[in-house]
């Protein structure tokens, strides 16, 4: 169903499209019969787990697609036929009046060209822009983005950039000229959250400006109701829920976009427990009969018409829901009823828990890791990477201690050092009381039996080439301990312990889903039975539902087995629902250290008030003024220094809000906040009310 609203005809149109990719052995359908437009000025936000042909539309639209991809039904951009065209027409079109941002700028951006001109090539190819204007233009549209110092930027190379820089770049390439249409396909999954607010915020005033149309691709529910006009839900390569983005998010009639919404962990809300959405999502090359759902729907799981029928998407016809709100659901009044039954649960408030006096699990002070930057024929050094530089931090038995900060902060390498695996320069790392740091080879390698880590992706931290039986036992058989532990035994209840059967032993990992491959890396971490896990973004690489599952399952595990958990992440949604107690970090040091109860609701370092006020939440009532972003945002100017090059005086001085010309001259001190029981840096520190939760 197409539901665009307004007189002016529609930027795109497309109706019953249908794209199925051939070649392989079989037919397999990736988009099956949709139907929307988008209009100018408007936002279309298409939402969905992996697998459910948002992108696949998305390059259909822009004609994009492979030759092994056969289309049907029409796509039509403005008097263009987008199924029918020639290569010619298309790429006119594509020139003229399409930009596209992908996911990874790193990918889009040609490493061997300077950035000036990859944003302006298209529009000289295309006789927009005269050659000898080409780099001032190129400096203008850099300028519109927010690039600073844009004439010396234009000759230089991506590498030289930041992600956040990358993806600006991206967004002034892809906005150039007049375009009608921007289809952005996961334009912030691989930003921090604060670079995301930058990336968001240049995003709308450059459609402010031009007036074009926006397809926004995104699995960030909370992106989408800060950003979207309208969403529209796919699954199984099908729309089954659309209307405008208010109504869907207070008014879903698809047990799907409930699901969604229901195991997302939100800054604004903290649950007792995720409600997951069980199963996995279909391949398309397997979908099941009837509505492809309906293995995962509560309400259709049990009834012979959603395993037979697949319903059809048809606008509601109830009081509640506004004019052009459409689902796929043959019960779609039922889904009230179960928004109800399935609403996570607040958790219960209680009292910062007091400090335990005894010895800690793990106590780290004063680490620092530097690495030498060499140059020169001779390999002299030349200057120091300060990855680490002075994190003092404490995880006790049972807790988990949440550690946050942007990429390149030193989150993962303070991780690795814990564990040995990254030589630290000084300081101290105890377990259980004894000292890591000058342990020789055999016995860190006894002491990491009780010190485990989990990596953030869980496609490459698994031999591809064994089997997965053979991946969790090898920690055994390193240590020796395989026939003492059981054997094969030990493994098979490993696999039932994280969820998993143990008929699946004998595969291989090319064979398991993403989740799948998250729950085989943590049987495998726990294999010799730990007492504290490393965790390493465990979650970022995982859908929305398929996350839920992992975080459950990591809860239920520290319940269990009586872990602790060191949890490396920069979601902060994430961090709330299972952490304790939460230390926030910035070019390699600790800044504010408090339990997750203070840090939420009273945070003191300016910088840990931009992360929380940078996290979308998914309640589009809780838009900013003119109807787009967070009403309590803080977008910081700049991107993180180079810990290379580290700014005199306190790092954060030259992106603080609070800078006064002490900052640039006198590091702060860690100290005790008076009245709270947090820690931090700042020489003015002070509480910031956040948006009420």
């Amino acid at each position: 169903m197409a539901d665009g609203g307004g007189a002016d005809p529609p930027v795109l149109r497309v109706r019953n499209l249908s794209v199925t990719f051939t070649g392989s052995g079989r037919d397999v359908p990736a988009v099956r019969g949709i139907d929307f437009d988008v209009r100018a000025g408007e936002v279309l936000g298409i939402v969905g787990e992996s697998g459910s042909g948002k992108s696949v539309t998305a390059l259909a639209a822009t004609g994009l697609l492979p030759p092994t991809a056969r289309l049907s039904g029409s796509i039509r951009m403005g008097a263009v036929e987008v199924t029918t065209a020639d290569a010619e027409t298309l790429r006119t079109m594509r020139g003229r009046d399409v930009g596209m941002i992908f996911q990874d700028p790193t990918t889009t951006l040609n490493p061997v060209l300077p950035i000036g001109r990859q944003v302006i090539e298209g529009q000289v190819a295309h006789g927009l822009v005269p050659a000898d204007q080409a780099m001032s233009r190129a400096a203008g549209l850099l300028r519109e983005v927010d690039i600073p110092d844009p004439e010396a930027r234009i000759a230089q190379y991506p590498h030289q950039f930041s992600g956040g820089m990358r993806q600006r770049a991206v967004i002034a390439m892809a906005m150039a000229g007049s375009k009608r249409l921007i289809i952005a396909d996961e334009p912030t999954t691989a930003l921090d959250v604060t670079v995301q607010a930058q990336v968001l915020a240049v995003l709308a005033k450059r459609q402010a400006q031009t007036g074009a149309a926006v397809i926004l691709i995104t699995h960030d529910l909370g992106v989408v109701a800060e950003t979207a006009d309208r969403v529209a839900v796919m699954y199984g390569g099908r729309i089954v829920e659309t209307g405008e983005v208010a109504d869907i998010f207070r008014h879903p009639r698809h047990p799907y976009t409930v699901g969604l919404l229901h195991s997302l962990p939100r800054l604004d809300i903290v649950a007792e427990r995720l409600v997951p959405i069980p199963g996995q999502p279909p391949a398309p090359a397997r979908l099941p009969s009837g509505c492809a759902f309906h293995p995962r729907c509560p309400i259709g799981r049990a009834r012979d018409i959603c395993r037979q029928d697949d319903p059809r998407l048809r606008e509601l016809a109830d009081r509640q829901t506004a004019p052009g709100h459409a689902a796929a659901c043959h019960f779609p009044d039922e889904v009230q009823a179960l928004l109800a039954q399935v609403a996570p649960k607040a958790a219960a408030t209680a009292a910062p828990p007091a400090p335990d006096q005894a010895v800690p699990l793990l106590e780290v002070e004063g680490l620092h890791v530097h690495f030498p930057i060499r140059t020169g024929l001779l390999r002299r050094q030349t200057g120091t990477v300060r990855a680490v530089d002075g994190v003092s931090l404490v995880v006790r038995a049972g807790e988990t201690l949440g550690l946050v900060g942007e990429s390149g902060c030193g989150k993962t390498t303070t991780g690795r050092a814990i564990m040995g695996l990254v030589r630290a320069t000084a300081g101290s790392v105890r377990f259980a009381g004894e000292e890591v740091t000058t342990m020789a080879p055999p016995a860190l390698r006894r002491a990491r039996r009780n010190m485990q880590y989990i990596f953030q992706d869980p496609y490459a931290s698994l031999n591809p080439i064994k089997t997965v039986g053979d991946i969790v036992a090898e920690p055994l058989r390193i240590h020796k301990l395989f026939d003492g532990m059981g054997g094969m035994k030990r493994v098979a209840e490993l696999f039932e312990l994280v969820g998993l059967s143990a008929t699946m032993l004998g595969r291989y990992p090319a064979e398991f889903s993403g989740g799948q491959k998250q729950r085989i890396g943590i049987a495998r971490a726990l294999a010799l039975s730990p007492r504290l896990l490393i965790l390493d973004e465990p979650v970022a690489a995982l859908d929305v539902s398929i996350q839920a599952q992992v975080v459950n399952l990591l809860q239920d595990l520290q319940k269990e087995l009586g872990l602790a958990y060191l949890f490396i992440a920069h979601d902060l949604s994430v961090v709330r629902h299972i952490c304790d107690r939460v230390a926030v970090m910035y070019l390699g040091r600790i800044v504010e250290q408090s339990d997750k109860a203070t840090l939420y609701a009273t945070p003191t370092h300016p910088y840990t008030q931009s992360l929380l006020s940078a996290v979308p939440v998914p309640d589009p009532s809780r838009r900013g003024p003119g109807g787009k972003g967070g009403a309590d945002r803080i977008v910081l100017e700049g991107d993180i220094p180079s810990p290379a090059r580290p700014p005199t005086g306190c790092t954060f001085h030259p992106r603080c809000f609070r800078a006064e010309p002490r900052c640039a001259i006198e590091s702060p001190i860690f100290r005790d906040f008076p009245g709270l029981p947090t820690q931090v840096a700042c020489h003015f520190a002070g509480p910031r009310a956040m948006a009420p939760t």
